[in-house]
């Protein structure tokens, strides 16, 4: 185990040290996406330099290095993930597209009277998939509605489950707010109806360790990049037996058994949701990020990033005219806030002026800024490569962003 020393990580970063507009970069944009160790951006480059093939199909020396790699990586995100068998891992091109995945295959299966259940609180990427499912099929898509902490309304829980629900699609943490939901109960909850439950964990993972048999989750997804990892890639991890009922996603080459003209019968797990070539760098590289990240003591690095948060919070409320959206009980590093009178995007653009990187919007949860009556929050994400000193240059560029707002 690595012993974790923020000011030795951030070297291994080498974005961090770059400047905007002739001011340190402090990047608090995490949420969005995550920096890249120097490792992983090293693991690509060794791949197109030495090692760049195409994979599963071919008989030649590179063809099976890069398939060994390949598999290799499968192999890590089991572990990583505590999955059962490595063909329940399947590469994907970040959340989305995996959400996306599983909601096609129930978009063929689901039927009119049958139900879907998500929340208030959803990225749209876990929202409008299953919309779409249910348009398709009749089905019906109902939702568990938020709270003023930015929680999930829990007190009504056992009326949004019934025997006509199917499938449950649930946030782990709130890319907008930062609340960490219950998953374990809306996991009991779902299954106890005879239901599938997928929960998007593009926002957890990065922050605490996840355990799908422990959790006893039907799927689970998330992406990449917010792991340190490159862009392209993503994961959907789901039990043997619901991928099985899934039908394919895509068709093409890798994914099928035999093809004739009178009908194609499919390949069997994992490659019958991996049509065509994939991003075979970005794969490799994934491993890479893995295990950089669980070179360190995950508890650890959470607990510093609690402190973070705890810190950043109680610095900004001393400023006046700000409002924090989003105070659940249990929250990751995430920080969003409104300033009275001013658009979150006018805020965004003064301290971007002055090197620091935050996201301004709805954050793809117009629900959630429905929900508050208001139309974007400012948004900082911090992760363990940041630092206290830079929420301290964060806090003194809002004050100036503030007086200029006046």
């Amino acid at each position: 185990m690595r012993k974790f020393d923020v000011n030795t990580v951030r070297k291994d970063f080498p974005l961090l040290a770059r400047q905007v507009y002739g001011k340190p970069l402090v990047y608090f944009d995490n949420g969005a996406t995550a920096q890249k160790p120097q490792v992983v951006i090293d693991r690509i480059n060794q791949f197109y330099k030495e090692e760049n093939a195409n994979i599963h199909r071919g008989v030649h020396h590179l063809s099976q290095v890069g398939t060994d790699l390949y598999e290799e990586s499968r192999k890590t995100i089991q572990g990583f993930l505590n999955a059962k068998f490595s063909e329940e891992i399947i590469f994907t091109k970040g959340t989305t597209d995996s959400i996306n995945l599983v909601a096609f295959g129930y978009s063929k299966m689901l039927k009119p009277g049958d139900e879907v259940l998500i929340t208030e609180m959803e990225h749209h990427s876990n929202i409008v998939p299953w919309q779409m499912a249910c348009e398709y099929s009749g089905a019906t898509c109902k939702y568990i509605p938020l709270n003023e902490k930015g929680e999930l309304d829990l007190s009504q829980i056992d009326s949004h489950f019934n025997s006509n629900t199917k499938v449950v699609a649930v946030t782990h943490v709130s890319n907008s707010l930062g609340t960490i939901n219950p998953i374990e109960k809306l996991i009991e909850k779902a299954h106890k109806v005879g239901a599938r439950i997928l929960i998007d964990g593009a926002q957890s993972l990065q922050h605490f360790k996840v355990d799908v048999q422990a959790l006893d989750v039907d799927f689970y997804v998330f992406s990449g990049h917010k792991l340190f990892g490159p862009t392209g890639t993503g994961i959907l991890y789901g039990k043997k037996e619901a991928l099985d009922q899934l039908p394919p996603y895509q068709g093409g080459g890798d994914m099928i058994k035999e093809v004739k003209m009178s009908g194609t019968t499919y390949n069997e797990l994992p490659h019958k949701f991996e049509a065509g070539t994939p991003n075979i760098a970005g794969g490799i590289a994934l491993k890479t990020a893995i295990d950089y990240f669980d070179s360190f003591d995950i508890q650890e690095l959470q607990k510093y990033e609690q402190e973070l948060l705890e810190y950043a919070e109680s610095e900004i409320k001393k400023l006046e005219g700000i409002r924090i959206i989003g105070e659940a009980d249990e929250k990751v590093s995430v920080l969003s806030f409104v300033v009275d009178g001013a658009h979150h995007f006018d805020v965004g653009t003064l301290l971007d002026k002055q090197g620091i990187a935050v996201r301004t919007g709805h954050h793809c949860t117009q629900p959630v800024m429905d929900y508050f009556g208001i139309n974007g929050t400012v948004r900082a994400s911090f992760a363990f490569y940041n630092t206290k000193e830079e929420i301290d240059q964060f806090i003194q560029a809002l004050k100036r962003a503030l007086t200029m707002l006046g």
